[in-house]
């Protein structure tokens, strides 16, 4: 394990949570599906470049699609 993907997955952890829990109360269902991928996903990716490049497409899912109940 290297140190800039623990910082990274850390990053992406923290990001997560946050869209999580903005999806929860805001009922956004995009951005509570982000929130989860970005908590789980960087335990299955181990290349830092595509950890990188999905954590960003991720992140801007919500501000890109708009889908609301």
């Amino acid at each position: 394990m290297d140190l800039t993907w623990f910082i990274l997955s850390s990053i992406a952890g923290i990001f997560g949570a946050a869209y999580f829990i903005y999806g929860k109360k805001q009922a956004q269902p995009i951005a509570l599906l982000a929130g989860a991928l970005l908590v789980v996903l960087p335990y299955f990716i181990d290349n830092i470049t595509v950890l990188v490049v999905v954590c960003l497409a991720l992140m801007a899912a919500p501000f890109v699609i708009r889908w609301e109940i």
